[in-house]
């Protein structure tokens, strides 16, 4: 049996930068109220209708390290999620694409260049 994913992170120079990105663009509500200003996304108020959703944070890189994300997120509408990363300052690297019938996939990099999944399953 597989490991499932339990938690996600992105940490970048403007941590807080970051926060409002993701908060913003997924209705992410981040608490950064801890002496590292790590941005904890509490899984519990990040679930889709079948109780599916993990947590994670969203933290400042260390000196000299320009940080690192990976994860893929579930979304109603790719087009729509990847638009609105280019208006909030990313870029769409790739999709919506079906790669398989019944998924959507999409990627894209926040304002600080990281990768980032997108997903819809369709029926």
């Amino acid at each position: 049996m597989g490991r499932p994913v339990v938690h996600f992170e992105v940490v970048g120079t403007d941590a807080e930068a970051l926060q409002r990105f993701y908060g913003e663009l997924f209705d992410w509500q981040i608490d950064a109220s801890n002496p590292m200003r790590y941005g904890i996304v509490d899984r519990e108020e990040n679930l889709n209708a079948e109780g599916v959703g993990i947590g994670g944070g969203i933290g400042p890189a260390p000196e000299g390290y320009q940080g690192h994300a990976t994860f893929y997120v579930e979304v109603p509408d790719v087009e729509e999620a990847l638009a609105a990363a280019e208006r909030l300052g990313g870029s769409r690297v790739m999709g919506p694409d079906q790669p398989m019938p019944g998924l959507a996939i999409g990627m894209l990099t926040d304002p600080e260049g990281h990768l980032i999944g997108l997903v819809k399953a369709q029926g």
